[in-house]
């Protein structure tokens, strides 16, 4: 429940001793629990760090795609507000959503550059109700997957229009296709909100762009395709505004640009480089998705862990060595769909990643500046459920540790700003904690090859029914090509 105060006014003849320390407790919980407001201020980029207004910006925060898909239906509306007033309140203070809907029910592209204005007024809805909460958007731009069109929708169009495309790697290189996807990113950056009045690219209660959830491409393993592609469009982007933050969208795989580094890809490739990609001089901060459960399935949860563990380190290393930009991790969950699942192994694993983030914030002097939970959801949504959804209300154990975790961010938010804190240069040596991050130990993982090409296929196919969509995606995808 979001922390509401009465308005208080100062009567000097209750001025004792006892009021005075109540009120200024309750400002000071209030100031600590609830995120401050924007001031106007867009989130920025200095070194390794985010800023806003020239102070460090760390965060804790989330991911709900579902945003504009539910609230295109005016009665679900409250569904966003909800997940935005319970998220604000635990000090949630980014949330990453979808800007794409291509195709099909509730389409927001109808067709190439045909828009349906109610389900553009949903997303009008999603930014006016994040910034009446003080949570800032991560808005991405297209799906590599066929859910809600995806780049699968833009080449059946071009391939209905005459072109001559083949398959959905096309996506990358098609003249027409590029053309559709640049006229979709122009029409949501120079949208004008009908709730705010603001244009999109003048909003500061978006943080970022992402140009696409989890680029892959099966043609080309070595990440060159895709890497041409974010060239072009990363510019593209940052031609038309300047204001926002722009990322890729990618999960962290290396690819042929450092050979070294496949040693710590979860024994598959999938044609993106994180190391080319994000050293593109318009992309300004790095990303890194998780899925252990899924991507080592039939592992331990020890050997997961590990996983997740090293797979955090290397990132955070090339980060700060390499890319010079920010890093945050952008998706990571556990899924209640797995074997043997318990709350107790998911609270488990969220501490474990959640730990790490603090102590890599700390030791970097906050070069990674936040994690995005994979998923948040509002009561009564069982038709978007995929086993990862977190109802904030409903889940009291993960919602503890979520709301301790955004209060330590801001906490060592505050720290870092001091004149004379120290930062260190690298880690640390000891067991990770909340003040010291370990360098992982590469042991080699069991029926691994870093060289393959092929990725695995999924565990089993999952079902729902919700406007025909496969709200599943999460699961289906992690691994396979089959799109």
């Amino acid at each position: 429940m979001q922390l509401k105060l009465k308005p208080v006014i100062y009567n000097h003849q209750m001025a004792n001793s006892t009021f005075k320390f109540s009120f200024i407790f309750i400002c000071l919980a209030f100031t600590y629990f609830v995120p401050s407001a924007y001031g106007g201020s867009f989130v920025q980029t200095r070194g390794t760090e985010f800023v806003v207004g020239g102070r460090q910006f760390l965060f804790n925060g989330f991911n709900s795609y579902w945003m504009m898909h539910a609230a295109a239906d005016p009665s679900e509306r409250n569904k966003v507000t909800e997940v935005f007033s319970e998220a604000s309140a635990n000090g949630l203070t980014v949330c990453r959503t979808w800007a794409f809907s291509d195709g099909g029910v509730r389409a927001l592209q109808k067709s190439p550059g045909v828009y349906d204005e109610r389900v553009f007024e949903a997303l009008d809805f999603v930014i006016s109700e994040a910034k009446k909460y003080n949570v800032r958007l991560i808005l991405s731009f297209v799906n590599n997957f066929k859910d809600y069109g995806g780049r699968a929708q833009y080449v059946d169009w071009a391939r209905n229009a005459g072109a001559a495309v083949s398959g959905e790697d096309d996506f990358y290189t098609s003249s027409i296709v590029k053309d559709y996807y640049k006229n979709h990113v122009k029409s949501i950056i120079t949208r004008v909100n009908t709730f705010t009045k603001i244009a999109y690219k003048d909003e500061p209660a978006i943080m970022a762009w992402e140009l696409i959830n989890e680029p892959r491409c099966q043609s080309d393993y070595s990440g060159k395709t895709v890497n041409e592609w974010v060239k072009e469009m990363a510019g593209y982007t940052k031609s038309l505004d300047t204001n926002h933050l722009l990322e890729v969208g990618m999960e962290g795989f290396y690819g042929d640009s450092m050979p070294e580094k496949k040693q710590y890809n979860p024994g598959y490739q999938v044609g993106t480089d994180y190391i080319s990609s994000n050293l593109i001089k318009e992309i300004d901060f790095a990303t890194i998705h998780a899925y252990p459960d899924i991507w080592l399935a039939g592992q331990t949860d020890g050997s997961q862990n590990s996983f997740v563990q090293r797979w955090m380190w290397s990132h955070w290393e090339d980060a700060r060595t390499i890319l010079k930009k920010p890093l945050v991790f952008a998706e990571f969950g556990k899924s209640k769909k797995d074997p043997g699942y318990t709350e107790n192994e998911r609270d488990t694993f969220l501490n474990a990643v959640y730990t790490n983030i603090y102590s890599f914030a700390r030791t970097g002097g906050g070069s990674m500046a936040g994690g995005l939970v994979w998923q948040v959801m509002a009561e009564g949504m069982d038709s978007y459920y995929d086993g990862y959804e977190i109802v904030l209300p409903r889940d009291p154990s993960t919602t503890a540790l979520i709301s301790k975790q955004s209060h330590v961010m801001q906490a060592l938010a505050q720290t870092l700003r001091r004149p004379n804190m120290v930062r260190s240069t690298g880690p640390q040596v000891g067991d990770v904690s909340r003040d010291k991050v370990t360098k992982p130990h590469f042991q080699a993982r069991a029926k691994m090859d870093n060289n393959r090409v092929h990725e695995p296929h999924p565990r089993r196919q999952r079902h729902h029914h919700h406007h025909h969509r496969n709200h599943s995606w999460r699961n289906l995808h992690k691994l396979h090509g089959q799109h």
